[in-house]
Parts: structure tokens; sequence; C-alpha cells
């Protein structure tokens, strides 16, 4: 009996480094993808559901976001991820949280300083996808 709990126990943790992997692959292809409005990118990144809200507080869907990203309603200038931590939930869910330093523009409006975003990934049909998140600012 024993024995057959640590092979589980195994498993599970080969799996959680696994899927870890594959959400850290992800994100470095979002940031890269965000960094140059890749909307081709962003596009098989995040999910058709995507619910997410934004740093003031508004709700942002797929399209909306890559919209922003089309019409360059959102600018990067200067991107530069400084952790990111994540929590395996199960083989089609992980949680996501970055700090990341921004400049940039959102609606002709500039910015810079540090965010938090939380993000959600489901494994699906596509592969891992967002499916939901948010992002502030760290005072």
């Amino acid at each position: 009996m024993r024995n057959s709990i640590s092979v589980v126990k195994t498993l599970v943790v080969n799996m959680d480094s696994e899927i870890e992997n594959q959400i850290r692959e992800r994100e470095s292809r979002l940031y890269a993808a965000m960094s140059a409005s890749d909307v081709a990118e962003l596009d098989i990144l995040i999910a058709d559901d995507l619910l997410f809200a934004g740093p003031t507080g508004e709700l942002a869907t797929k399209a909306m976001d890559l919209d922003l990203h089309c019409t360059g309603g959102t600018q990067f200038h200067e991107f530069v991820p400084k952790e990111l931590e994540i929590r395996v939930w199960s083989e089609h869910f992980a949680l996501a949280s970055a700090q990341i330093f921004l400049s940039g523009t959102y609606l002709g409006n500039a910015f810079a300083g540090d965010y938090r975003y939380m993000r959600v990934w489901r494994r699906g049909k596509s592969g891992w996808q967002i499916v939901g998140g948010s992002v502030s600012a760290m005072v």
C-alpha cells in the first residue's frame, strides 16, 4: 500500500512539474507577443471566453484585448519580467502570478511601473490558453 501511495505522489509531482514548465513556456510566449503586439500569437494564447479585469477594474474580453493591440491602443515600450509563480491546480488548470515592470501607453495615456498579473490557464482542445485574470499596479 505504501509503495502505491509513493508512486502516486511521484506521478503527481512529475505532472505538476511538467505542467509548470508548460505554463512558463506559455508565459514567455505571451510576454513576447504582448511586447510586439503580435495579435496572431495572442489569438492562440488567449481563450475565446476570456474575462480579464484591467488596472481600473474594467472587464475585457479577448476581442477587446486583440483590438487594443491591433489599433495601437495598448503599446509597451519596456516589458521586464521580475518574477513568476505558478500553482498547478489540476491537469487542466493552473494559476500564474507575474510581477512585471511596464512602460508604455494605454489609450493615449502614459504609464510606467511594476504591475502584478494574475492569470488562469486552462488546457483544452487548443492547448493551454488564458481564460481569466487581472492586472493591478503595485504601490
